[in-house]
């Protein structure tokens, strides 16, 4: 816990970041979550809690970094935040021209297609995050995740007490699907083309006589697809995007067959 007061001590006096000893902590952090052994985010007990603490660690980590030139072949960046290594010993396959900050964790058997990892982000095994696909700073990401192409799931420093989006496991996100501030996306969801989700998105089930309502939150197994509702204006009723429920995912021990089914059941274009 020696770690966790420091961060918070030099979070309070920002004097402190020329300290080695808070720098060091700072260090540490960061390589923690680069190799998976904290996480910002986790599930405990059923509930998902952001540890701050770490956030803010993550925060503090970029006045203590120094700008520079990172050369790969013919390629040139010029960042304060290195590059992850090693991905054979990680046992990550990644495919050019994908690429993943150091602080992020790539579990092992994870597919990277051309697409960004940010920082904080933790994506886990047997998932791929498909062409041109962005996962966001501290973004938790599940097993066996499909994030398909274009993707753009948000990333969150601050505030530091805001929630990362969440994919649970065994989730399915179709091209162009945008999820971001925080929302929460239960195991075994399907998103079609296009989903918008932002924390103030009405997520409406309509498979039931009277429509439920959510917000911020995808329930289990849902399987949805892009919707508008009518809201008065001042200048007249126009049609506002929301999102759609319109079935569930059936309960499989063949996650493949059961996400296929629904996608035919649903004629969900993903």
């Amino acid at each position: 816990m020696h770690t966790k007061s420091k961060i918070l001590e030099v979070w309070e006096n920002r004097d402190l970041l020329s300290k080695k000893d808070a720098q060091a902590a700072i260090n540490e952090v960061v390589q923690l979550l680069d190799k998976g052994e904290l996480r910002v985010c986790e599930k405990i007990d059923g509930q998902w809690i952001v540890h701050e603490w770490i956030k803010k660690a993550v925060v503090l980590y970029f006045p203590i970094r120094k700008m520079t030139t990172i050369e790969i072949g013919p390629f040139e960046f010029h960042d304060k935040i290195p590059l992850k290594k090693d991905y054979a010993k990680k046992g990550v396959r990644v495919v050019p021209h994908a690429i993943a900050r150091y602080g992020s964790f790539i579990e092992k058997g994870t597919i990277l297609m051309p697409s960004y990892v940010n920082i904080g982000a933790n994506v886990g095994t047997r998932t791929m995050i498909d062409t041109w696909a962005t996962v966001g700073s501290c973004a938790q990401i599940g097993e066996n995740v499909h994030i398909s192409g274009g993707v753009g799931i948000g990333g969150v420093l601050e505030p530091i007490q805001a929630s990362p989006v969440i994919i649970e496991d065994n989730c399915f996100i179709g091209s162009r699907c945008i999820v971001v501030e925080g929302v929460l996306v239960e195991e075994e969801a399907v998103l079609g083309a296009n989903v918008v989700l932002t924390a103030s998105t009405k997520i409406i089930d309509v498979t039931q006589a009277n429509p439920i309502e959510y917000k911020g939150r995808v329930p289990a197994r849902s399987v949805v697809i892009p919707g508008t509702y009518t809201k008065k204006f001042a200048a007249g009723e126009y049609q506002v995007p929301c999102a759609l429920i319109i079935g569930k995912r059936k309960e499989s021990t063949n996650k493949k067959t059961s996400l296929n089914d629904a996608l035919r059941e649903h004629q969900v274009a993903v």
